[in-house]
């Protein structure tokens, strides 16, 4: 059987104090929306609800939109009281859509994520590479590597121009860094959070229909707790 998944669209207030310090620290936006479950009792709320999100701020008017799917209903009464532009609309079940999906379907896809590599340390043995420091992925043709790797184990593939059979029919959109602040879980001090961001919008075929549900159920890369990692699909 497959499980509950809904997908909501909230339209933010700009004018709230509240949107305002979402938006300037993706550790409230956060602990914001997670308000709208239920406490956690194994993980962490986001893990045990499966909740993904995207910020979506529109270039010419400024209008914010945050998608977020989940695999329970979420309450929106527990956001403040001036939080939505408008009130939210009743999260919309998409389990059934996503089991209808077949191998070898073509769909167009958006993807907000933080692509990165790890480097590993200088003098550290094989084993520890994995302790090696992160960073960014700035060039477009590394972003797009790193999506192409990802699609890989996710059950997908990216449709090449039809012009060039090894280039992606996909497009890499710069957008402004996410800022925020966490307690550090050793010192207990804190500790400012800078992500990367890049939005691609392409082409995908599934090829793994299986792999390719997990991945839109359990999302694409690193910083899932702060906006990135949810990628929508749409039928061509």
């Amino acid at each position: 059987m497959y499980h509950s998944l809904y997908l909501a669209k909230l339209i933010l207030n700009p004018r709230s104090r509240d949107v305002r310090r979402d938006l300037a620290n993706c550790q409230d936006m956060h602990r914001t929306l997670l308000a709208a479950f239920p406490q956690a009792q194994s993980e962490t709320a986001r893990q045990e609800f499966g909740v993904l999100f995207r910020v979506e701020i529109q270039p010419r008017t400024g209008a914010v939109t945050v998608l977020v799917q989940s695999e329970r209903q979420p309450d929106w009464s527990a956001l403040p009281d001036d939080y939505l532009f408008v009130a939210a609309d009743e999260a919309k079940p998409i389990a059934e859509a996503y089991q209808s999906l077949q191998a070898g379907q073509r769909l167009r896809f958006r993807l907000r994520a933080n692509p990165t590599k790890c480097v590993a340390r200088q003098h550290r043995p094989a084993e520890a590479q994995r302790d090696g420091k992160r960073v960014e992925l700035r060039r477009e043709a590394d972003q797009l590597a790193w999506l192409q790797r990802k699609a890989q184990d996710g059950g997908f593939q990216l449709v090449a121009l039809s012009v060039k059979p090894d280039v992606a029919n996909a497009q890499v959109q710069e957008v402004s860094k996410v800022y925020g602040w966490r307690n550090d879980d050793n010192t207990g001090q804190r500790k400012k959070l800078t992500l990367a961001a890049a939005v691609f919008e392409g082409e995908l075929v599934v090829s793994e229909v299986e792999q390719f549900r997990a991945t839109l159920r359990q999302g694409i890369g690193r910083g899932k707790a702060y906006g990135f990692g949810l990628l929508s699909i749409a039928r061509g």
